[in-house]
């Protein structure tokens, strides 16, 4: 039996492994970086033997309580992932799995591979809506992508989407590939009326050096690229700078921010309620988005998420708080769970690539729904 793990965001250390099927591993930091939770790996020589895999150092990630009820995905093939029976005692994480094949990977969740995101932006620059638009290189010398969807116009909205700030939250470039879908749909009447009244910016992967790195939150500086909106530097966080730098040119009415995240079992939108210039208007723009989603989708819910801020009181190198006040738009944080949906759960996929996709449809929808409130 053999682990690896030297391919596209593979991060695990294997430390022992023995012929009865009890393989110790431990999970590394990021680079430059203390946090750590995303693991991908291969497993390989395994096929019908009963392991029981532990992650040792669990106990010692950045999110303890992610581990609480959480489930490990599983594939033979690299499409189709499932879950896998996964305990936790408050120190090591097992994952317990009898292979059918000879080979099969395990991970925090679906990757989402460069390779894959290299085939959606050629795919999506097929469609006559579709300007590519290279910002510039990340720190390791990989290209930035931008996709610029329908044109400008007089009183035409400008709406910014991004994903995966923080690379091991994959499931966010999953719903970007679902909102794509959508949105260059010619037969979808939602999306070509959003065309009519907005032109889109669309960054689907943020972090491209540290999803290749297999990095949960960080780029190849070790930056938290969502803590550096502020102060964005082309030596540590280029990412931010380039795509900031855009967004200065094109302004801004409107942005959702894609994210994971690994303890609440429940899709949420987090605003941008502690800025300064929050008010009672855009209380009630955020409001009337989030009911529209909870009208588009059974699997969005907003009785669980996060503490609101204090008025005055926002982080501002934050993604979300800085670029609501600098564009005075409707900005929000949307979040997906690492586990499954309490109230609309999975049991054999959890949360998944498929039902990430679905929710970026949904959230077209609620777009739509809300635009002339924009």
């Amino acid at each position: 039996m053999k682990i690896s793990q030297n391919f596209d965001s593979g991060n695990i250390d294997c430390l022992s492994i023995n012929e009865n099927g009890e393989i110790k591993l431990a999970i590394r930091k990021d680079n430059n970086s203390d946090f750590s939770q995303w693991f991908h790996y291969r497993l390989t020589g395994a096929k019908g033997k009963a392991c029981s895999m532990s992650i040792t150092n669990a106990a010692d990630t950045s999110y303890v309580k992610g581990w609480e009820g959480y489930q490990a995905v599983a594939s033979y093939d690299r499409v189709n992932w499932f879950r896998v029976e996964t305990a936790f005692d408050g120190q090591e994480l097992t994952i317990s799995h009898t292979p059918e094949c000879d080979s099969v990977y395990f991970a925090y969740f679906a990757p989402y591979s460069m390779e894959r995101h290299h085939d959606l932006i050629a795919n999506a620059q097929l469609s006559d809506l579709v300007e590519h638009i290279h910002l510039g290189y990340t720190l390791d010398g990989q290209d930035m992508d931008l996709l610029k969807i329908g044109q400008e116009g007089e009183g035409k909205k400008v709406c910014w989407m991004i994903a995966r700030q923080h690379p091991g939250e994959t499931m966010a470039e999953w719903w970007m590939e679902g909102m794509l879908d959508s949105l260059l749909d010619p037969e979808d009447p939602i999306s070509r009326e959003l065309l009519n009244k907005a032109v889109f910016y669309v960054v689907p992967n943020m972090n491209p050096d540290g999803s290749r790195r297999g990095n949960l939150r960080t780029n190849a500086a070790g930056a938290n690229l969502n803590r550096e909106w502020q102060s964005a530097t082309m030596e540590h966080s280029p990412e931010v700078l380039l795509v900031r730098s855009k967004m200065e040119q094109t302004g801004m009415d409107f942005c959702l921010d894609v994210h994971g995240d690994e303890a609440l079992p429940y899709n949420f939108i987090a605003g941008s309620e502690g800025i300064v210039s929050w008010n009672d208007d855009r209380q009630a723009l955020l409001d009337f988005y989030q009911q529209a989603l909870v009208n588009a989708s059974p699997d969005f819910q907003t009785k669980i998420g996060y503490a609101k801020d204090k008025h005055g009181e926002a982080l501002m190198t934050v993604g979300t708080n800085y670029l609501a006040e600098t564009f005075n738009a409707l900005v929000m944080t949307l979040e997906m769970p690492f586990k499954d949906t309490v109230e609309t759960p999975d049991e054999f996929v959890g949360w998944s690539p498929l039902r990430s996709q679905k929710l970026g449809q949904a959230c077209l929808n609620a777009l739509h729904q809300t635009m002339n409130k924009l």
